[in-house]
């Protein structure tokens, strides 16, 4: 436990630590955040998943009382992330593990958000537990004009598909910008995490060709690709399949520059597993977004959202993200903290 209590203090300091965009100058902020909601399941029987826990009669006993007050409970945090600095929720948010589009309409109808007037891009994708991922996104600054859910074709050692979730490409424009939008959620490392790497770096190369067919399009397009990777920034389908780069300032045009390097060195995460933190939740940009350019959006800084709500304050678990489900309702939030990056550009 001792090494785990180490890097709280680093934890509340990310979390609250917010800088002024340069000085002498205006500038509009847009805030893209990325969240893993834990299960965001609601209460009906789905015949074709495996969702027959989350249900009033099964073994979670997921009421709709409960469901309620998870709804709320996301939708509280998603409207405080990137607030201090934009007086706003933010402007696109990806979102992992939701069961379905009604799930999210009901999040985005919650009186915490519903002056954000969000749209939703959402496909079911065929997880074996049914779960998806989504993008919101206002619909007074951002327009998409096209999205493409990308299967990632995975197979055991029999030759039987694994089915898990797609990789969702959103392309629209912001405030009159194009930019592209990738949510991710990767496989996930039951059976270990060696085990189950071959499975990510098919996911990492699935999207490095989603990128690289971007690029070719447009070699200055400006590209945020954010997810539940369940690997680190150090790990190899992110370091060596997608090939991201840690040094903003040595970032190609055509590379990806990940800030989450930084803060894994610094022993930061966003899930914890036996007292150790796992910075597993991630936000990239294409180096066209490290440009800076007056009339243009440009990356200006990245974070993690972990307010003390957010972390649990008690028990075998103090310190750790404060989750809504562990074989019984907690009634906390999530398994894992959100993530969340800033794009400035200068008032003309």
């Amino acid at each position: 436990m001792k090494h785990f209590y180490r890097f709280l203090p680093f934890l509340f300091f990310t979390g609250l630590l917010i800088a002024q965009p340069p000085a002498k100058k205006s500038f509009n902020i847009h805030t893209v955040a990325f969240y893993n909601v834990e299960n965001l399941f609601d209460t009906i029987n789905d015949p074709t998943t495996f969702d027959d826990d989350r249900t009033p009669k099964g073994r979670d006993r997921w009421t709709t009382k409960i469901y309620n007050k998870k709804v709320s409970s996301m939708a509280k945090v998603i409207a405080g992330i990137g607030k201090e600095a934009t007086q706003s929720s933010p402007t696109l948010v990806g979102l992992s593990e939701v069961e379905n589009r009604k799930v999210v309409e009901d999040l985005i109808a919650d009186p915490q958000l519903r002056a954000s007037n969000y749209g939703i891009v959402h496909f079911d994708s065929p997880d074996e537990r049914g779960i998806d991922v989504a993008l919101l996104f206002k619909k007074n600054h951002f327009v998409p004009t096209s999205f493409y859910n990308h299967p990632l074709y995975l197979y055991n050692d029999n030759g039987k598909r694994d089915y898990t979730r797609d990789q969702l490409l959103v392309t629209g424009f912001l405030d009159g910008e194009e930019i592209h939008i990738i949510v991710n959620h990767w496989p996930s490392r039951s059976g270990g995490q060696a085990r189950s790497e071959p499975k990510r770096i098919k996911a990492a190369e699935l999207n490095k060709k989603i990128i690289d067919s971007l690029l070719k399009q447009n070699r200055k397009a400006k590209i945020i690709d954010m997810g539940d990777f369940n690997d680190t920034p150090s790990d190899a389908s992110i370091k060596k399949t997608l090939q991201t780069a840690a040094d903003r300032k040595k970032t190609k045009r055509k590379q990806l520059y990940n800030p989450m390097e930084a803060m894994e060195k610094k022993g930061l995460g966003t899930s914890a597993y036996r007292d150790s933190w796992f910075l597993l939740d991630q936000i990239f940009v294409s180096g066209s977004l490290l440009q800076k350019n007056s009339s243009s959006w440009y990356f200006w800084k990245a974070g993690i959202y972990n307010p003390s709500y957010l972390i649990n304050s008690k028990g075998r678990y103090k310190g750790y993200p404060y989750r809504s489900f562990a074989g019984s309702y907690l009634g906390g939030y999530s398994d894992h903290f959100p993530v969340y990056v800033y794009l400035l550009r200068e008032v003309q």
